[in-house]
């Protein structure tokens, strides 16, 4: 995967700016992390970074109860965990073992699976994913997209990782989420392999999807 001067320059810049305003202790979880990579609300660090207790469960649960969340599009838990294991068996049949994410249009995880002997991992294919949805677009061609409008450069975080292996989930233009294959090798750029695992999970969620 090769960029240019000015990309390489443009994602320096995001992650120096990052670092930056983490130094100067501002919120940059939406920067760096992945979504629902948070902390417990009361914290697990004091501003040392020293290991607080936990708070007393009484106290923790004494206030009213939150709202639950509102609905994100993506697909269902049966659908996620049936693309997801596509994805692995389509790998697995050519000697690739692989991991495998299931997000939703937040990019927060359905389903995450892992192949015991793979070097892949969840929290890539999560990253890889993350890209896609930024872009709307597989991500091994995001690189070139940068390339010839780098305009799209304030889209890029720290969060995300640019190689091939991730696909967008849509139904009649509507986006459902992305699929992301990690720790596939091959012939051909970086991730070249996941994404063909990764269209074998894509069509087993199409396939299972409403009408």
């Amino acid at each position: 995967m090769l960029f240019t001067t000015a990309t390489r320059l443009s994602l320096l810049a995001a992650i120096t700016a990052t670092f930056a305003a983490f130094s100067a202790g501002a919120q940059t979880r939406e920067f760096r992390s992945l979504p629902t990579d948070d902390l417990p609300p009361f914290g697990m660090l004091d501003d040392q970074g020293v290991l607080v207790p936990l708070p007393d469960p009484a106290t923790l649960h004494g206030g009213p109860a939150p709202e639950p969340p509102a609905p994100v599009a993506g697909p269902s838990l049966d659908v996620a965990i049936a693309g997801a294991q596509a994805a692995l068996a389509a790998c697995e049949a050519i000697g690739a073992p692989v991991a495998a994410a299931v997000v939703d249009v937040k990019g927060r995880p359905r389903a995450l699976l892992m192949s015991p002997e793979t070097e892949g991992s969840v929290f890539v294919a999560m990253r890889k994913a993350a890209a896609t949805l930024a872009f709307d677009a597989p991500s091994i061609a995001i690189p070139e997209l940068l390339e010839n409008h780098p305009e799209l450069n304030d889209r890029l975080t720290p969060a995300m990782f640019l190689a091939g292996g991730a696909l967008p989930i849509r139904q009649r233009d509507r986006s459902l989420g992305a699929i992301a294959v990690s720790g596939a090798r091959g012939d051909g750029p970086i991730g070249s392999v996941d994404e063909v695992c990764a269209q074998a999970g894509l069509q087993a969620i199409l396939s299972r999807l409403p009408d």
